[in-house]
């Protein structure tokens, strides 16, 4: 495995095959005209993503001397379905309009609703029927994951880390949420939302399910390789995250330039930038920062003061830190060879600058 793109290549594959079969058996119960809509959306949001939490579960998996496996592949393929699940979800939280270069799924059933002149609140149902879209999806991973195939002493031994990862999720979700409301936005409180928000469940988790299902249980060196690299590449993950959210190209991110500005998202990049600011810089961020109807002036004008601080190379310099601290820690684990190689390169693409 030589190249940066083959060790996510080939997971995807095998993930979106599981998903689509997966999918197939549920239609049965979608068989109500009604419910449709709500079938049709799982179907298209499922559709996008990279891939990259079961690459890490799939790789975690052959790291620990497992083969192959097509269990294995329903089982990490199960991840998408939370991370979907957990988009929906925050999505209804930012009031986001756009997900994956499409409307967010609250978006797409409050059209729905106006299209239909139906009685009562469009935004109402929009975000009501959103939140149950996730509930399912969330219902689905577990399903999924339970059903994979994979022999039910290794999902035994896994399912420990597996309902902690989920715990971890919604605590995260909710301390992105607490931030914001907060406004405190110190390097601590960025740093713990993006551990806990995104890195844990993106890159740890997902890397130790994957090793705990091959090893059929904990091991010393599981634990220090899950906190020497998976930590430290999920950390960079968000904060790479965090960089797209203010520069990214929308055509890359799926979702229109400046939207973390405009949902006033308090990450490394906001608190570096505050905290090497000028009293005018500062007062510029605190009036544009979480403005819905921010335009593309505005949107300008915050990334010129996120640049002239220094926070953007201070974060480019983080990032690069968090990367070659992981993959340093990735050199002296006892892992086979070839995972070793592909968990490299997935480090490389998972934080890798796209803007």
């Amino acid at each position: 495995m030589t190249t940066s793109v083959a060790p996510l290549d080939l997971v995807r594959q095998e993930v979106d095959r599981s998903l689509r079969e997966f999918l197939d058996r549920q239609r049965p119960m979608f068989g109500d005209p009604h419910l449709a809509a709500l079938l049709s959306a799982a179907t298209d949001f499922l559709a996008g993503g990279k891939r990259l939490r079961p690459a890490f579960c799939y790789w975690g998996w052959r790291a620990a001397g497992g083969g192959e496996e097509p269990g294995l592949y329903a089982a990490a393929a199960s991840l998408e379905l939370l991370q979907a699940s957990a988009l929906v979800h925050d999505d209804v939280m930012d009031a986001s309009d756009v997900r994956r270069g499409m409307p967010s799924a609250h978006r797409r059933f409050e059209r729905m609703h106006a299209d239909a002149g139906w009685h009562g609140s469009a935004g109402q149902f929009g975000e009501g029927a959103a939140v149950l879209l996730g509930n399912l999806l969330l219902v689905w991973s577990g399903q999924m994951w339970r059903g994979s195939g994979l022999d039910p002493r290794a999902l035994a031994a896994a399912q420990p880390v597996h309902d902690h990862m989920l715990t971890e999720l919604m605590c995260g979700q909710y301390l992105d949420l607490l931030e914001q409301a907060r406004g405190e936005n110190t390097f601590d409180s960025a740093l713990r939302v993006a551990l806990y928000k995104s890195g844990k469940y993106s890159v740890e988790q997902p890397l130790r399910l994957g090793l705990v299902l091959a090893a059929r249980g904990p091991d010393p060196y599981i634990d220090r390789l899950c906190a020497q690299y998976g930590q430290q590449v999920g950390i960079a993950f968000q904060l790479r995250d965090d960089v797209l959210g203010v520069f990214g190209d929308p055509a890359e991110t799926g979702k229109p330039a400046g939207d973390d500005l405009r949902e006033g998202k308090r990450t490394m990049l906001i608190a570096r930038t505050l905290a090497e600011a000028s009293p005018a810089q500062a007062a510029a961020v605190r009036d544009l920062l979480g403005d819905p109807a921010l335009d593309e002036e505005g949107v300008e004008r915050l990334r010129t003061v996120i640049e002239e601080t220094g926070a953007l190379a201070a974060c480019e310099g983080m990032i690069k830190q968090y990367l070659d601290e992981a993959l340093a820690a990735l050199d002296h684990a006892p892992i086979e060879e070839t995972a070793r190689a592909a968990l490299a390169a997935l480090a490389v693409a998972a934080t890798a600058r796209r803007t």
